[in-house]
C-alpha cells in the first residue's frame, strides 16, 4: 500500500462512526459536515464546557456615549 493511501481512522466525536484522519477529510475529526455542525451547536448552546475556575467579568468601557 502506498503512503498516500495510509490513513488513520478515529471515531467521530459526535456519532462514533469511523472517520478518516487525513488532509482530504475537510471535517476531521468528524465523519461529515452534519456531525461537525452538531458539535458546534453544542458549544454555542454551552452544553459543552472546558472545566476551570469561573472567569471574572471584564468591565466594559462602553459608557453609552458616542
Amino acid at each position: 500500500m502506498s503512503e498516500a493511501k495510509k490513513h488513520t481512522t478515529v471515531p467521530c466525536p459526535t456519532c462514533g462512526k469511523p472517520s478518516r484522519w487525513a488532509k482530504d477529510n475537510p471535517w476531521r475529526p468528524f465523519c461529515c459536515e452534519r456531525c461537525k455542525l452538531i458539535d458546534l451547536g453544542e458549544w454555542v448552546a454551552e452544553e459543552k464546557r472546558i472545566p476551570g475556575p469561573p472567569l471574572e467579568d471584564i468591565p466594559s468601557n462602553d459608557d453609552g456615549q458616542d
